[in-house]
């Protein structure tokens, strides 16, 4: 499919996904949005395709926060619908998709930028990033999951304190607080991402799935019974009998999915 405002290609079981508005620093507005919820249907739902990374064209920026020129024009319900849309075509759809999902954050991921960054499942960030959420500035708050997400991620005081301020992080800053997975120099970033998704592409498609769901309920109410039941719906899988087998047999596991 031809797209206007992201890149997609997939080569080896990866399917890339790159933010393509370069010259507003890859800002995400309704057509970029509409547009992601497209290729991560697709890609979801194609089996040759087994994880995602998505980043953002240039060097500048992962995407540098949502567009604001169409916000003057909404009200609290447009601001709410605004927010809800965005959540559940773009951000919950990547935090609770079946394949896992690596954001290499190149340069700047700020706001919605960041809030992108935080659904995917791991984040790798080059040196020069630089993260945060500004919203308070605008006399707003993070609408795609923000508030929520950053918690998890750094701790409540931490998220407060950031959130607050809209002080940025630097990529190093980002690494001690366990906002990002790894920081590489720019040159090595998808690098260092395609080798972190290699070795989560030679597990069990069944098994990763089922531990994304698992560990996505990690402080809910019923996180353990989630596991449990994850836990339980492996071993009516093909690949969990191909696992064990191997392991016994002190071969290399070959899964097919099933």
């Amino acid at each position: 499919m031809s797209y206007q405002n992201i890149l997609t290609e997939t080569k080896q079981r990866i399917h890339y996904i790159t933010i393509n508005r370069e010259s507003k620093l890859n800002a995400l507005n309704a057509a970029t949005l509409a547009e992601l919820h497209t290729a991560l249907v697709a890609a979801f739902a194609d089996e040759q395709i087994g994880g995602l990374i998505i980043t953002g064209a240039g060097t500048k920026a992962f995407v540098a926060g949502a567009d604001i020129l169409g916000f003057p024009a909404l009200d609290a319900a447009g601001g709410t619908q605004l927010a809800r849309e965005g959540q559940t075509q773009v951000f919950d759809l990547i935090a609770n998709g079946p394949k896992p999902v690596i954001a290499a954050v190149n340069g700047f991921a700020l706001g919605g930028g960041l809030e992108l960054a935080m659904a995917c499942h791991i984040r790798v960030a080059s040196d020069n990033a630089k993260m945060g959420l500004p919203e308070l500035t605008l006399g707003l708050i993070p609408g795609y999951g923000g508030t929520q997400r950053l918690p998890q991620l750094i701790g409540k005081g931490k998220a407060m304190e950031m959130i607050l301020t809209s002080d940025m992080l630097t990529a190093d800053q980002a690494l001690q607080c366990g906002l990002v997975n790894n920081v590489t120099t720019p040159e090595g970033l998808l690098a260092k991402a395609e080798e972190i998704l290699g070795k989560i592409l030679q597990r069990s498609p069944m098994a990763v799935k089922a531990a994304i769901t698992a560990v996505n309920a990690s402080g809910s109410a019923d996180g353990f019974e989630q596991e449990i039941a994850a836990f339980g719906q492996c071993f009516g899988t093909a690949d969990m009998k191909e696992g064990v087998d191997a392991f016994l047999n002190k071969r290399k596991p070959v899964f097919t999915g099933k």
